[in-house]
């Protein structure tokens, strides 16, 4: 398996109860297993595999046991007589989309539900919370109806932590003992990958990787303080979450940036601290992009098979928070609690106190990111698109739409977008049965209204989604979103679990 996600467990697609769906099951990739319900056929469509090749054109997809059956002519493909019909005449079948970063809620009636009408069927979760572990199995074995999903172990961090006090789960390790034994009582746990982080030191952070290598687990994260991305990449770590420390091995100024970096001190839980002492250093950063550093970095990242999950919809919600629609038709999906506290946040930590010169900085840093990403993608660096839902503003499954819009707006083809959102977080992942459409592959599917090709924003245009074999036609689509809206509305939801810690929650200055 390529990132060694595939450790210890299947990671299966389940079909469970909703929105008039029938219950069944679907296996993990690997077991190949079926699922039960009748067949589906999508005739006269056009399907984009995702690996780049042209479109086909008026073929129909059949899907039968939780696996697309058969893709070709009318002529070529029989539909079955008691086969649920899709009439795909003007419509794209794609893969079902990928979300590599993402912060589950823990509120059953939303975030499963939202990230399958928009066609999310698979997700990473950063989170590293019990809950997700029991949805993660629950789903694989057919009892939950919501995305397949890898979940993180707690976050591993220096100490004092970042986090402490703020509520996400972690552990603080200090010392190379402490690092080892975090890493195994993770797995033990049952995290999917161990999820590192900034305050990390080089002991502790070396020895997780020691660990990981052992135990054969991959480990993922930010990019640790002490430790430049080239040197964490030659290590073993195999995706870079966000675009903050990551830069500095690309300017012209590591050296001095590095030298004002090992001075900040932070106590525990002091997270605003650290991004507002951070800050200069990205503004520092930005402005010294030397490209011939760059294509060294780079290089060494795409030779390692080294991932970047740029997460630019959560850089653009702080970077540019004047542009959020605080009025987002969206919005009325969550319930009120999370609205209410969004709103708050944006007003008066982003927004409040917010001078002239930090609009400009942090205008000047969100185009500095689209391009740094662009330049990686360039050069090899494999790119998953990922969201980072649990910061304000964005979206379970509705904003995995709006980060393949930050991709091509970044210098990525819709074809490079839509592959970072399918294929390539399905081979990260080490599921060779999902993210494409071919015969004998997991009817994984979204079924679009217009082509994602000639307009990237068309991903959004969902008509039906395939999840493991069962249908969710427009009808019972239009239906889940309804009982979703009523959800976040009946005040009965349970507490929502520690939204993301990867974003600031006061202006930097």
């Amino acid at each position: 398996m390529a990132a060694g996600f595939s450790r210890r467990r299947v990671i299966g697609a389940g079909i469970g109860i909703g929105a008039g769906i029938a219950v069944g099951t679907m296996g993990g990739a690997a077991a190949h297993s079926t699922g039960s319900g009748p067949a589906v056929a999508i005739t006269g469509t056009t399907v984009i595999d995702a690996t780049g090749a042209r479109p086909l054109r008026d073929v129909t997809v059949l899907v039968r046991g939780g696996r697309i059956a058969a893709i070709g002519t009318a002529r070529e493909v029989r539909v079955p007589t008691d086969a649920e019909v899709v009439d795909g005449r003007g419509k794209f079948v794609v893969p079902g989309f990928v979300d590599s970063h993402v912060h589950g809620s823990g509120q059953e009636a939303i975030d499963p539900p939202l990230f399958l009408v928009n066609g999310v069927t698979t997700v990473r979760d950063m989170n590293g919370h019990a809950r997700l572990y029991e949805w993660r199995d629950r789903v694989a074995a057919g009892t939950l109806f919501g995305p397949r999903s890898v979940v993180a172990s707690g976050i591993v961090d220096g100490d004092p932590s970042l986090l402490a006090g703020l509520g996400s789960p972690y552990v603080e390790v200090a010392n190379a003992r402490e690092a080892r034994a975090a890493v195994r009582q993770a797995v033990a746990d049952g995290a999917d990958f161990i999820k590192v982080y900034a305050r990390l030191t080089p002991d502790a952070y070396y020895a997780i990787a020691h660990e990981c290598r052992k135990l054969g687990v991959t480990f993922v994260g930010h990019t640790p303080d002490a430790i430049p991305l080239a040197e964490a990449s030659a290590a073993g770590q195999r995706s870079f979450e966000h675009i903050y420390t990551s830069w500095f091995d690309t300017s012209s100024q590591e050296t001095e940036i590095r030298r004002r970096l090992a001075k900040i001190r932070v106590g525990g839980g002091e997270y605003n601290s650290w991004f507002n002492q951070t800050h200069p250093l990205e503004v520092l950063a930005a402005r010294t992009f030397d490209p011939a550093r760059a294509r060294q970095v780079f290089g060494r990242l795409a030779a390692d098979g080294s991932h970047q999950v740029p997460t630019l919809t959560q850089h653009r919600v702080f970077d540019l928070p004047e542009s959020v629609a605080v009025h987002d038709d969206r919005l009325r999906y969550l319930p009120a609690a999370t609205r209410n506290g969004w709103q708050a946040q944006l007003e008066q930590l982003y927004l409040a106190g917010r001078s002239a010169k930090d609009v400009a900085e942090h205008r000047e840093l969100f185009r500095a990111r689209l391009h740094w990403i662009s330049a990686a993608h360039r050069a090899g660096v494999p790119v998953l698109a990922g969201t980072d839902t649990g910061t304000a503003y964005v979206y379970p499954g509705f904003s995995l739409h709006d980060e393949l819009e930050n991709l091509v707006e970044a210098g990525f083809s819709p074809m490079q977008a839509l592959q970072a959102a399918t294929s390539a977080p399905a081979r990260f992942l080490g599921l060779p049965d999902v993210g494409t459409v071919r015969r004998n592959a997991i009817a994984d599917l979204a079924v679009l209204d217009a082509d994602p090709l000639a307009d990237i924003r068309n991903t959004k245009r969902i008509h039906a989604v395939i999840v493991g074999g069962k249908l969710i036609n427009a009808g019972q689509r239009e239906h889940m979103l309804s009982d979703i809206e009523a959800a976040a509305n009946t005040g009965t939801l349970p507490a929502r679990l520690a939204g993301c810690a990867c974003t600031p929650v006061l202006a930097a200055a």
